[in-house]
């Protein structure tokens, strides 16, 4: 019996290219840019056709592309590649979210697949962290007293319940232990 195991790395690879294209786009908006603003800022290097391509996997990069791309929006090129694990994360059922007093931890992964109400505002707001503080993790984001008085105000509840309704929405991820 012959396996066909070019067929298995053929789609390992455009789910690969899928997922770099994810981050490549992840990154650009973060740094709030549209693929037309790439290429004038660029000076037409990153023409916005290609670049979307690129985001959406169609298109594979070279890594000295790849290299010059991160240098354009000033993060480490490994912020790029995606996780070797495709961006699942094993899952601590028995565990819950957020004790009160621990770090707020939101899970960026799990907020690229929520919906809601609540969840563009909130997909903003922490998008702007992120580029205040120049955190391309694109896994977690730890939130400090103020962003925390923010998210509240933008669910609508105290700034003591807002970390359990960010649970309840599936965003919050138990900080690492040491």
């Amino acid at each position: 019996m012959v396996t066909n195991t070019s067929g298995d790395a053929d789609r390992d690879e455009a789910e690969y290219s899928s997922r770099l294209g994810e981050r490549i786009r992840l990154i650009r908006r973060q740094k709030r840019l549209s693929l037309q603003d790439v290429e004038a800022r660029s000076e037409s290097e990153f023409k916005a056709s290609v670049l979307g391509a690129y985001e959406r996997g169609e298109r594979a990069v070279s890594m000295p592309r790849l290299h010059r791309l991160a240098s354009f929006y000033s993060v480490p090129v490994d912020q790029l590649l995606p996780t070797a694990h495709g961006g699942a994360e094993i899952e601590q059922a028995d565990d819950p979210a957020w004790i009160p007093g621990q770090k707020v931890v939101i899970d960026l992964a799990g907020l690229a697949g929520a919906s809601g109400p609540e969840v563009d505002l909130i997909r903003r707001y922490l998008e702007i962290i992120q580029v205040k503080r120049q955190d391309f993790n694109g896994r977690v984001l730890t939130i400090r007293g103020d962003d925390l008085q923010a998210l509240a105000a933008i669910l609508g509840t105290s700034v003591d319940d807002a970390p359990v309704e960010l649970a309840g929405m599936g965003l919050l991820r138990l900080p690492a232990t040491s």
